[in-house]
């Protein structure tokens, strides 16, 4: 029997089961016994079956498809988490749909309108842009990740404890100031406790703390830029000072690491730096940069998992939705390399 001419009918013929019991077994397979489950599955394999996947969508309204919003790609952070959030594919069987936002507002709209016509079964979203009310107004389950989540479950690392890291160790590296360049981060977003932490721990410890918050754009070469006249301030502010620079991301720390080099030659003694996720560039950087690593992988197993219960409760006959959002926190953890140790 051809693997393509194998339909529900043959399979039916093959264990003296009726059609509606072999339905039932890809659409409700708890509804059988495990015998009855076996007996089907050793079927499929001895038939060939291959499951034709539109057919499955088109009957039972299920297209086992999320969406997924991210700001951008040229910041590492998302590309490292969107790879993690693809591979749960393997643990979850869910596929995705992906856009990236650009960090505009009207075009992320249009994307999640697009995403629902697609009768997507759930969403993540990592851009900051569209209130975490109005997703929470859509008809489908919303996890977001290090975004505003008053609304939605979320999964986000503890960036206060962060923050505290990274003060931390450039207080132990006999730094005499400390300094901690990011943007003007809302205290609604996750983000804002590297700004917090980091503060609150500079007090703590009795060391001078500058905050050096900048508008870095939207693109590789805008944030480039910036950071080159940020570096330039550090240089005319600080100069002779041993400087302990917390950089928001690594990408940004990396771009730091660059001006230095560029204009000493190398790491000098008055610098150390701290960046922040733990993404590639950091390891692959000139100069290896010390970093708070965000557990991505983790983050995004959390994160998933938190969106398939959802999904999977509403396919029930009687679903009862989350009476509030859930929002979990992983902590980070204090990477030393060649910046700081």
């Amino acid at each position: 029997m051809g693997k393509k001419g194998v339909t529900f009918a043959d399979i039916a013929r093959y264990t003296h089961f009726s059609k509606t019991t072999i339905s039932r077994y890809f659409n409700d397979p708890d509804s059988l016994t495990v015998e009855n489950q076996e007996k089907i599955a050793a079927a499929l394999e001895e038939l060939d079956y291959k499951e034709n996947k539109v057919a499955r969508i088109l009957a039972s309204g299920k297209t086992e498809f999320v969406g997924v919003i991210v700001p951008n790609l040229y910041l590492h952070f998302y590309s490292q988490m969107l790879d993690e959030i693809l591979a749960t594919y393997e643990t979850y069987g869910y596929k995705f749909l992906v856009f990236a936002g650009d960090d505009n507002r009207d075009v992320e709209r249009r994307y999640i309108e697009e995403l629902l016509a697609y009768q997507i079964e759930g969403m993540i979203v990592l851009s900051n842009t569209v209130p975490s009310e109005e997703l929470a107004s859509f008809q489908v389950p919303v996890v977001t990740i290090e975004r505003e989540d008053r609304f939605c479950s979320s999964v986000n690392t503890d960036n206060r404890a962060g923050g505290a890291l990274a003060a931390g160790l450039l207080d132990e590296c006999g730094c005499e100031v400390l300094i901690h360049i990011n943007s003007d981060v809302p205290e609604s977003v996750p983000a804002h406790g590297r700004i917090s932490g980091f503060v609150d721990a500079c007090r703590e410890r009795g060391v001078a703390c500058e905050l050096m918050l900048r508008d870095f754009g939207h693109g590789y070469e805008e944030a480039d830029r910036t950071m080159h006249q940020v570096f330039e301030e550090l240089e005319e502010r600080f100069p002779g000072r041993r400087k302990g620079v917390f950089v928001s991301n690594d990408t940004y720390a990396n771009m730091l690491v660059n001006q230095i080099v560029r204009t000493h030659g190398g790491l000098p003694d008055e610098y150390r730096i701290v960046g922040f996720d733990d993404s590639p560039v950091s390891r692959e950087s000139v100069i290896p940069i010390s970093t708070v690593r965000q557990q991505v992988s983790r983050v995004a197993q959390e994160a998933m998992g938190l969106l398939m219960a959802q999904m999977e409760e509403r396919k029930k006959r009687r679903p009862r939705p989350l009476g509030e959002p859930v929002h979990k926190a992983v902590e980070p953890v204090l990477v030393r390399r060649e910046t700081a140790r």
